[in-house]
């Protein structure tokens, strides 16, 4: 097992609204540096895309940012770091290993990928996975997995913050 796998770390983030989930994508936009991997996950209408456009406008992305469901992948050049916003949903795993993820993977820009579940073996061994659940009414709860750095640090940080907890 390589270093990667063994510094692991989790955090919980209660939304009670847009504005927490919001928040919680600018922490991170603000964290973020040249091959940021994120994988979002959960159910429709869950908030991914929400997450997506309120950390694009973070890193200071002025275009629309919409889901690239039926595009696959979109890309950013505007804000402070390149974005590539993913949407896997609608590809098989050999279908997605046929679109060279890797060169946005481990590039210079900073990847979003929604329903990253679906793409486990593609994804860097280093990422932060983040799965998004309804709450009740507008509120969510997100759970962040860090895998490696600098991933595992930013959840521990969340946790010593206090802002995050079950």
């Amino acid at each position: 097992m390589n270093d990667q796998k063994k510094d692991a770390a989790q955090a919980v983030w209660r939304a009670e609204d847009e504005n927490g989930t919001a928040r919680l994508a600018e922490r991170l936009a603000g964290w973020a540096a040249p091959g940021t991997v994120i994988a979002l996950d959960g159910d429709l209408g869950a908030g991914k895309t929400f997450f997506s456009q309120s950390f694009a406008r973070a890193l200071g992305v002025r275009e629309v940012v919409n889901s690239p469901t039926f595009t696959i992948i979109k890309e950013y050049e505007d804000g402070r770091l390149p974005l590539y916003h993913m949407d896997v949903y609608r590809l098989s795993q050999d279908e997605a290993d046929e679109l060279g993820l890797d060169d946005y993977f481990y590039g210079q820009g900073v990847v979003l990928v929604e329903w990253a579940s679906l793409i486990p073996d593609l994804l860097p061994p280093a990422h932060l996975a983040i799965a998004i659940e309804h709450a009740g009414g507008s509120a969510r709860i997100i759970r962040l997995t860090g895998a490696g750095r600098p991933y595992a640090d930013w959840c521990r940080r969340l946790a010593e913050e206090g802002v995050c907890g079950e």
